[in-house]
């Protein structure tokens, strides 16, 4: 390792000088804020606390050394939540590991390729439609905990949402909802009600985690039960895991390496499949966080997943009586601050494609319960408005020289697949003019299908007697034509 790699890793590790005190501290308020989620997301997944709690430990430490983002808290909440809830009510805990470990392996190979580039073809619409969705999932995943209960539930409900909007006025020392949850489990402690406590959804750490392969059979029809799970949490997972890296790289004006990312949650959830968890993400809210209280270095992400155990472990029988209602009034807070309102003002204001596009997103994530499906419909959409936009683009003037009896066609703007019809459209192949002078001085072609198109018209111009010349073709285009239609020029 060289002065620059030695350098550079140290950065990583302590970003500033007494980074490190910053660091411990941020990473520990990370854990105090992670754990509330990890459980509330557990129970929507349908596993155990447990299962969640010791993904969320392996992930944090792995990908505090294998990750591209440094001060990133990573854990298993999230989306890939959502996507797991069904495969864990058809076939049972040992198919999610399983399918944990190949949603890992999608992310390394996914990495490694380098398919993190593919962020950049999903339009801000459809972030906002994918972040409007997982409010909306993550709300409705609360209904369930709401149906036949007693009024004292819902009363609890109230009282932790008035404490976690209400407390931040007075200090936000402490996270609101960590408090939320102190509280409303004194309350029914000093007040015995009928109301559900963790306890009653399922067991909690009481040892570190063990390795071991998910008990399942080693055949085709296990590959085919889990992979299209595997490959959606490995694609919402990535998606959200892009999204904080790209907020912590605003908030910190620093860049990261989104490829190593991919990789490194890759690893991680490998790991975490190992040791009987769930596949993970980047946490938006629990990464902002720790950002604001000062983490910006490895050691924050170290932290939060390690002091998550620590805290774990010994609290176990304190934690066993939560009551659900704190959970619930979390998750619903998670929502409300998750959805984009401003969106609602913005499809008044933006173009009314970028409205359908996001509602289209919205709507099938919703009706599918497939956050991958719905960022699918919407990148879809998005290319095809693109296209259609490009495609009114282009442009082909015509005028004639009536002295050398000359046909000037001067095209304008991309021709490409979506235009190339269009474009052919626009000349009069059965011209009777003596010569024909294509002019793309202020065109380009794209694709084979645009070079197609202008052999085709070329091609027949000189069958009815026309000298035709092309001029004006830029570099690029040039290079396909003479690749493609070398006979035209």
């Amino acid at each position: 390792m060289n002065a620059h790699s030695i350098s550079r890793y140290r950065a990583e590790w302590f970003a500033s000088p007494g980074g490190a005190r910053r660091d411990i501290f941020a990473g520990m308020v990370g854990t105090f804020a992670l754990i509330p989620e990890v459980i509330a997301f557990s129970v929507v997944a349908g596993i155990d606390p447990e299962v969640g709690l010791f993904a969320s430990f392996i992930i944090g430490i792995v990908i505090a050394f294998a990750g591209g983002r440094p001060a990133m808290i990573s854990g298993a909440a999230g989306s890939v939540a959502l996507v797991a809830a069904a495969l864990v009510h058809a076939h049972g805990l040992n198919y999610l590991l399983a399918a944990t470990l190949l949603a890992g392996l999608f992310q390394i190979v996914f990495g490694l390729v380098k398919l993190d580039v593919l962020l950049r073809f999903v339009s801000r619409s459809v972030r906002t439609g994918f972040v409007n969705a997982l409010a909306i999932l993550i709300f409705s995943a609360q209904v369930p905990q709401m149906l036949g209960v007693g009024w004292q539930t819902y009363a609890m409900i109230a009282a932790g949402l008035a404490i976690i909007y209400l407390l931040p006025r007075l200090t936000t020392a402490i996270p609101s909802p960590l408090i939320c949850i102190v509280v409303l489990t004194l309350i029914s402690a000093a007040f015995p009600m009928p109301i559900h406590t963790i306890a009653d959804l399922g067991r909690l750490p009481s040892a570190l985690p063990s390795f071991g392969f998910p008990q399942v059979p080693l055949a085709w029809e296990t590959l085919r039960i889990i992979a299209p799970y595997a490959f959606a949490m490995a694609a919402v997972g990535l998606l959200e895991s892009m999204m904080t890296a790209s907020v912590v790289d605003e908030l910190t004006e620093t860049g990261s390496s989104k490829a190593r990312e991919c990789t490194g949650l890759g690893l991680a959830n490998v790991a975490a499949g190992l040791f009987g968890g769930i596949a993970g993400c980047g946490m938006i809210g629990q990464t902002v966080g720790n950002v604001r209280y000062g983490g910006r270095g490895r050691l924050s992400t170290l932290v939060a997943g390690v002091f998550l155990l620590v805290v774990m472990v010994p609290l176990r029988p304190w934690v066993a009586q939560v009551p659900v209602a704190a959970l619930v009034a979390i998750m619903i807070m998670v929502s409300i601050s998750t959805f984009s309102w401003g969106s609602l003002a913005d499809l008044a204001r933006h173009p009314k494609v970028s409205g359908v596009v996001m509602l289209a997103t919205v709507a099938v994530t919703v009706a599918t319960h497939d956050l991958s499906a719905g960022v699918a419909v919407g990148v879809l959409l998005s290319g095809v408005f693109f296209a259609f936009k490009v495609t009114r683009l282009m442009d082909v003037a015509v005028d004639h020289d009536d002295a050398t009896d000359t046909r000037r066609y001067t095209v304008s703007g991309q021709v490409f697949f979506a235009s190339a019809d269009i474009f052919a459209d626009r000349f009069d192949l059965r011209d009777t003019a003596r010569r024909v002078r294509i002019d793309l001085t202020a065109a380009h072609l794209w694709d084979i299908t645009a070079v197609g198109a202008l052999e085709d018209v070329v091609t027949k111009l000189r069958r009815h007697g026309a000298a035709v010349e092309l001029i004006g073709l830029n570099e690029a285009s040039a290079v396909l034509v003479d690749r493609h239609a070398p006979l035209i020029r």
